[in-house]
């Protein structure tokens, strides 16, 4: 199944995305307000007996909200393709280079993201995000998928100025409406074998990055067992996988996303995430109007 959050007439919802529209199952399984909510349950089940019932909206006639939009946790995961290891000069580290973001930060698709006023160095980085199903703590690699709930495409759009002020990137990477997230989740029934498949980025439909998700140097399973042992995981977190080779950073000259561009992260079995991307002046300028 895709299932996405959304907003319509005024009401915040979830519910399956289908050949004919949205399903509102927030609007029918009244006891799980929001997906977060339903996974925290572990009803997520319910869904299923929902599948062939009439879509409530057409797609173009509801807003796409962050996949998960209320995350207790944002995990991501830097330098995590060999190919950006590779740009990047980086060596292949021991451990995972974890990183978070907080859940303001990011913007669903067909929302825009926003270059802030403090930096013109905005990159683009597609990812994979993967949302935790059921929660745990020091959980093994070979038990670690199942404990996903599904996958999602991610941009984890750089303030790359700022994410280098100092060794710790958090700055760079939680200015408002910096990260994409959606345009829904595909549950792993569909997607028995997530590094199967593709992703590719683009920057005003030129292809800027493509690589297998086979790349990663540290797996969806090595990620999970990583995370729940410093943490216990809860169903709604997110753990953002890391982008490929191609950022903007590493080009000559450097590739900025600035206002008026469009960007597209495309994943494989998945879909793909589209946004626009504004400066700052005019996101501020379109909400005094």
């Amino acid at each position: 199944m895709k299932i996405a959050s959304f907003t319509a007439a005024g009401r915040a919802g979830y519910g399956i995305v289908s050949e004919a529209g949205l399903i509102d199952a927030g609007k029918r399984l009244t006891a799980y307000p929001t997906l977060k909510s339903l996974l925290t349950a572990g009803a997520l089940g319910e869904l299923h007996k929902l599948a062939g019932e009439r879509a409530d909206y057409a797609m173009a006639d509801v807003e796409l909200l962050p996949t998960i939009p209320d995350p207790d946790k944002i995990f991501c995961i830097g330098v995590n393709y060999a190919s950006h290891l590779a740009e990047s000069g980086h060596p292949t580290p021991p451990h995972p280079m974890i990183f978070t973001r907080f859940a303001n930060s990011q913007v669903g698709a067909g929302q825009p993201m926003i270059r802030p006023l403090e930096s013109e160095r905005f990159d683009y980085e597609g990812e994979m995000a993967v949302v935790i199903g059921r929660g745990g703590r020091r959980i093994a690699r070979d038990a670690a998928l199942g404990h996903v709930a599904g996958y999602a495409c991610y941009n984890d759009g750089s303030i790359r100025d700022w994410q280098r002020h100092t060794s710790q990137f958090a700055p760079g990477k939680n200015f408002a409406g910096t990260g994409g997230f959606g345009p829904w989740m595909v549950t792993t029934d569909e997607l028995t074998d997530i590094s199967r498949q593709t992703l590719i980025t683009r920057l005003n439909g030129q292809e800027v990055q493509k690589a297998p998700i086979s790349d990663l140097v540290f797996d969806v399973p090595a990620l999970i067992a990583y995370c729940s042992t410093f943490t216990e995981l809860a169903p709604g977190d997110v753990i953002v996988t890391g982008t490929t080779g191609g950022v903007g950073a590493y080009r000559t000259p450097p590739l900025w996303m600035k206002g008026g561009d469009v960007v597209e992260v495309e994943i494989t079995g998945i879909g793909t995430l589209r946004n626009p991307v504004i400066d700052e002046t005019s996101a501020a300028a379109s909400r005094a109007a």
